[in-house]
């Protein structure tokens, strides 16, 4: 018997080396992560972290960037801020801590977010600003911004007002619905929309204040304004659901939107394209939420370490009464 395990033991030991030498082989095989959260079946994990549901255009953004996730083969890991800062920075840093391979996200507000983006790009994360931009002087913290020009569109919103009014005597006075305090597009928007009345000395913006991109919020506001100021000619809201919103205040205080005060908003949603066709609104000028499948492409591009531009815009037009008509029946949002 002695005999027995003294010639078992060296066969016991060349068996037990050769499993450990074989799962060694197979680990080292399949372990395909970098450190960047890449699966051995090469598919990319995408972090996002959304604004939140404030709108119909968020609303339709956020069914864009998961269907074209699906489509795309990303495995996307999803996470709702419900407008607050602290949640996006806090999403962030999880997604750096699950070694995710790219990280994306819409800011709540401009400014705050030089630290948790140099942890990402320390993390050796790279980072996709969709729909709103920060105000970071280092541009190394992230390699790209997909979205709108919302200056452009402030001033295109004010261009057709100029235009509209432009034989107008006396003064037009002018109330301002704006987004969220801080937001990319809530400031530039106002921005733009400034630049463009100041050709014509007659338009005046006599109040101004936040709806929080929200219907109650442009209807609470508007309420406010119809109250305080007895001559209203025109409403710039900064999106359609704040329009919206405030659709309701002006019925309920015996006016015509759209007759008695003009109605000008952004993004043409299919619920403001449909007040636009009902005449209810004036004129939209459109913000794209359709980002998703061009957020895809470049989560593969940088992923792979592809130079891509550093600031991507969206193609985006113009709606009035008659081209709303035309294009509601195919309005994919």
């Amino acid at each position: 018997m002695r005999k027995m395990r003294t010639h078992s033991a060296p066969w016991r030991a060349a068996a037990v080396l050769a499993s450990v030498l074989l799962v060694g082989s197979v680990a080292a095989c399949g372990n395909s992560d970098t450190g960047g959260g890449s699966k051995d079946d090469g598919k990319i994990t995408l972090g996002f972290s959304q604004v939140g549901a404030e709108s119909g255009w968020r609303t339709a953004n956020t069914t864009s960037i998961k269907d074209a996730a699906t489509a795309a083969g990303i495995e996307l890991k999803f996470d709702d801020a419900q407008q607050k800062q602290e949640n996006q920075i806090k999403a962030i840093r999880n997604y750096i801590q699950q070694k995710v391979d790219v990280i994306a996200f819409s800011p709540v507000v401009e400014s705050g977010w030089d630290t948790v983006l140099k942890e990402a790009k320390d993390a050796d994360i790279p980072v996709i600003l969709t729909d709103r931009s920060v105000d970071s002087a280092d541009k190394s913290l992230y390699k790209t911004f997909l979205g709108s020009d919302f200056i452009k569109e402030g001033r295109l919103a004010g261009e057709w007002l100029v235009e509209q009014k432009k034989t107008a005597s006396g003064p037009v006075n002018i109330v301002e619905l704006q987004g969220t305090t801080g937001a990319a597009p809530a400031n530039d928007r106002k921005k733009g929309f400034a630049e463009a009345i100041a050709a014509n000395p007659n338009l005046k913006v006599i109040a101004s204040q936040t709806g929080d991109f929200t219907r109650a919020g442009g209807k609470q506001v508007m309420e406010q304004f119809l109250k305080a100021n007895p001559k209203i000619d025109v409403l710039f809201a900064h999106n359609d659901d704040m329009g919206l919103g405030a659709l309701e205040a002006i019925t309920a205080a015996g006016k015509v939107p759209g007759k008695d005060i003009t109605i000008i908003t952004v993004d043409a949603v299919k619920d403001g394209m449909q007040a636009l066709a009902d005449g209810k609104f004036n004129f939209i000028a459109e913000c794209s939420p359709l980002l998703g499948p061009q957020l895809m492409d470049l989560a593969k591009k940088v992923h792979a370490g592809e130079e891509v531009p550093a600031r991507i815009e969206t193609e985006e037009t113009t709606f009035t009464q008659e081209q709303a008509k035309e294009a509601l029946p195919n309005r994919k949002y």
